[in-house]
């Protein structure tokens, strides 16, 4: 049987929680608690596991992305809770727009491929099960940041553009 391990690391923008599968991480959320965990169980359809060890290298990567001091995941990704079009298109957005950067909805459309259109690719943002890693916060659009379903909204998408340096920080914004 599969397994899944789970582990959160404390961020500005909330707990940030991460599944971990045999294959890599499959999910992340902004908040951690039973009921999150066990509906990504439940998705993944996985006995959860305690394996520090398998949750150490995505904790790291995390802690250090948000102290600012990794610009580039390198953890294992699972990608499967994704269908095929989502793969596409995120897996498009994950190898083209690094950290610091942004790509309008349009502009991603374009780039997967799929013939989804721009507000199409904002549907897939919104479903992405790997928010962070794989960085749907780097989708703006044309004329201004757009929507974003993490955290507490834009706001937590406003604040990883600028811990990435993509938007200025503002008087009061703290890393």
């Amino acid at each position: 049987m599969e397994t899944v391990a789970f582990s959160s690391v404390p961020t500005k923008v909330g707990d940030v929680l991460a599944a971990v599968t045999e294959d890599g991480v499959a999910a992340t959320q902004f908040h951690d608690g039973p009921e999150v965990r066990a509906r990504i169980s439940e998705r993944l359809r996985m006995a959860v596991v305690e394996d520090p060890d398998r949750t150490a290298p995505v904790r790291e990567e995390l802690a250090a992305y948000f102290a600012g001091e990794l610009r580039e995941f390198g953890v294992a990704l699972d990608w499967r809770l994704m269908s095929s079009i989502q793969r596409r298109v995120l897996g498009t957005l994950f190898t083209t727009v690094p950290y610091g950067h942004a790509v309008t909805y349009g502009e991603l459309a374009d780039r997967s491929g799929t013939g989804v259109p721009a507000r199409g690719i904002g549907s897939i943002m919104g479903s992405n099960p790997i928010p962070i890693i794989v960085p749907c916060h780097r989708v703006v659009a044309g004329n201004g940041l757009g929507g974003f379903s993490g955290g507490e909204g834009v706001e937590s998408k406003r604040w990883l553009l600028t811990l990435e340096g993509y938007l200025q920080p503002t008087l009061d914004w703290d890393l």
